[in-house]
């Protein structure tokens, strides 16, 4: 795959629930490496990973600029598919997201979450209508993954939170997204409600304790996540070592380290 074109159209083919598209999320170059020589068929980014390992808190705290840059610098650096988190869309307001996926697509890439968070729900679909306009200009079908958080931030009321994600669900697809994410939930009955009543591939969030892809695909999921997991887990390697040497002056939490000959050779050439 050589176009922006042809990454696209690969990239959308990969969410089906038949066979749902895991996605170990990546934060850096080395990660992503790492996840492409790992046999992955596309490579995601972590808003939150990214931010933190360029030192900035999650939550549209990053600038676009730098977000834009880790961007290329991971899409130039394999060959599959990526696809960037880019939260709220990097901007104030709906032309500003455009201008921010328009970054994206001269970066390389061919997909993009965007989050409502805690946004009225017209004011985010007006984000991603403006997101899909940048894409049609560009001439690439990017996928836009449009990222519903009434589950994940326990947004209204319990009773009503699953007909509120449908209908934010459906605003968001009318207005020019390909698929929607829905994180926070790992219930298989909701899933499967979930699945049933969104009209496009159904991404979801998972760690441990949650179904596996398998059983995910078999309730309608098309695309799993493990969205900030992979980062956090890197960084409580860190902790635990450096709490290890500081304490005991041992060193058994490097076990099983890539080794260093392995990790630089992925990133030579």
């Amino acid at each position: 795959m050589t176009t922006l074109l042809e990454k696209a159209t690969a990239f959308t083919a990969l969410h089906t629930p038949a066979a749902p598209l895991p996605l170990a999320n990546a934060w850096d170059v080395a990660s992503a490496r790492i996840v492409e020589a790992a046999g992955a068929p596309a490579v995601a980014t972590t808003s939150a990973g990214v931010a933190w390992s360029l030192g900035a808190p999650d939550g549209d705290a990053l600038a676009r600029d730098r977000a834009l840059d880790l961007v290329a610098r991971v899409a130039a650096a394999v060959s599959v598919p990526v696809t960037a988190d880019i939260e709220g869309g990097f901007a104030a307001d709906a032309a500003g997201v455009g201008e921010t996926v328009a970054g994206v697509l001269a970066a390389g890439a061919v997909g993009v979450n965007i989050e409502d968070g805690t946004r009225a729900p017209a004011e985010h679909a007006e984000r991603l209508a403006a997101a899909r306009a940048a894409a049609d200009a560009a001439g690439v079908p990017l996928y836009i993954n449009a990222r519903v958080d009434t589950y994940l931030f326990g947004l209204g009321e319990s009773a009503t939170r699953l007909d509120e994600t449908l209908t934010r669900a459906s605003a968001y697809l009318a207005a020019g997204a390909t698929g929607v994410f829905v994180p926070g939930v790992t219930d298989p009955a909701v899933i499967a409600e979930l699945a049933r009543g969104i009209d496009a591939p159904l991404n979801v969030l998972v760690g441990p304790g949650a179904p596996s892809v398998a059983e995910l695909g078999a309730l309608g999921v098309a695309r799993v996540s493990l969205g900030s997991g992979v980062a956090e887990a890197a960084y409580a390697v860190a902790r635990r070592a450096t709490e290890e040497l500081l304490a005991g002056g041992t060193y058994g939490s490097l076990a099983g380290a890539l080794p260093y000959g392995e990790l630089n050779a992925l990133l030579k050439g």
